[in-house]
């Protein structure tokens, strides 16, 4: 029996001073606290004494930047998985994280008109079907026996345990446990998955966070570390 863990980390933070819903656009770097969060989950792992064998992120910078400290202490090629993506949504380049107010406009109302889905982006189960697919070809790839490091985003990583622990996909965004740089880590006999754990190795840093996703604040966070 081989065993093999998968850590699904979320990049660390953004430097978005406007509070743009940023999605998939272009150019959205890591501040120089998200940089320190990467920086934190990379000598978490090495000085752990984590066997990682495989580094991939998502080809969105921050990802890229967030995923770059730990390929480069276990001196490995940073590989890119497009299914590892950010969940396309519709509003995203709208300054959403500053004026919630403008979703209750009129315009928008057409938008939420199947929130199980949802309407108003990319559906749940669509971002499952690519995560999984990832997680599945690294599970087959050189990191077998060992562990991996896939850094995404925030929801496909939530979507994707609520699938593995056979809960609802469509859920209330402020139940989001997976905060910045935080680790889901999947442990796998075979290709049997036998564990789920939720961990923060740059918790102590989040509180100075300035990112507005839910799951991110430190209201949020209080009491979230949890290892099953």
């Amino acid at each position: 029996m081989t065993r093999t863990t998968i850590h699904l980390m979320r990049h660390g933070e953004v430097f978005n001073p406007e509070g743009i819903l940023y999605g998939r656009l272009p150019g959205y770097r890591l501040s120089e606290l998200g940089e320190a969060m990467a920086g934190r989950v990379a000598d978490v792992l090495a000085d752990g004494g984590h066997d990682i064998a495989h580094v991939g992120a998502s080809p969105l910078q921050r990802a890229q930047e967030s995923a770059t400290p730990t390929a480069k202490r276990f001196g490995l090629s940073l590989m890119t998985h497009d299914g590892l993506i950010e969940a396309g949504n519709e509003f995203e380049g709208f300054d959403v994280n500053r004026n919630r107010a403008m979703l209750a406009h009129p315009k928008f109302w057409w938008r939420y008109r199947n929130p199980m889905r949802p309407s108003w982006g990319e559906p749940y189960a669509e971002q499952v079907d690519r995560m999984s697919g990832v997680i599945r070809n690294v599970l087959h790839s050189e990191a077998r026996g060992h562990e991996a490091l896939l850094v995404s985003h925030q929801l496909p990583i939530w979507v994707t345990r609520l699938f593995l622990e056979r809960r609802p996909l469509a859920h209330d965004p402020r139940s989001r446990q997976c905060s910045l740089a935080s680790l889901t880590s999947l442990t796998f006999d075979d290709d049997r998955l036998v564990g789920l754990a939720y961990w923060e190795p740059a918790g102590d840093l989040l509180l100075a966070a300035s990112d507005m996703v839910p799951g991110t604040s430190s209201a949020d966070l209080a009491g979230t570390d949890e290892r099953e």
